[in-house]
C-alpha cells in the first residue's frame, strides 16, 4: 500500500506533468520555437522519472527492509549467514535505487535458504 503524503505528491507531480503536456500540445499547434518544445520535453520527462523513482524507492524500500526482519528471524544467529544479513542491514540507509532489486533477490535466497534448513 502507498503510504498516502506520497501518494498525494505522485498525484501532484502528475497534475504538473499533465500541464506540461498540455502545454506542449499547444506549443506545436502554435508552431514554436523547437528549441524551446525540447526543453519543455525534458521538463515533463524530468518530472515524470522523479514520480517513478519516488514510487519504486518507497516501494522496494519497505519490502527490502520487510525481507530483511524476516530473514533475521529466521536466522537464531548460528544459521551460517548472519554474517552477509547483517552487512545488508548494515547497507539498507544507503542503498542506492538501482542496487536495491539486487539486495531483494539476495536477501530472498538468504530467507529461502534459511527456511529450508530449518524444515529439516
Amino acid at each position: 500500500m502507498i503510504p498516502r503524503d506520497l501518494s498525494k505528491d505522485i498525484k501532484t507531480r502528475l497534475q504538473s506533468i499533465n500541464g506540461q503536456l498540455s502545454g506542449l500540445m499547444k506549443m506545436l499547434d502554435e508552431d514554436t520555437d523547437p528549441e524551446k518544445i525540447l526543453i519543455q520535453f525534458k521538463a515533463a520527462q524530468k518530472g515524470l522519472d522523479k514520480a517513478h523513482f519516488l514510487l519504486l524507492d518507497e516501494t522496494y524500500r519497505k519490502a527490502l527492509a520487510i525481507k530483511i526482519s524476516e530473514t533475521l528471524e529466521a536466522c537464531p544467529g548460528d544459521c551460517g549467514n548472519e554474517d552477509r544479513i547483517e552487512f545488508i542491514r548494515k547497507q539498507f540507509p544507503d542503498l542506492e535505487l538501482e542496487s536495491l532489486t539486487d539486495k531483494m533477490k539476495e536477501i530472498a535466497a538468504l530467507k529461502s535458504k534459511l527456511e529450508d534448513s530449518n524444515k529439516e
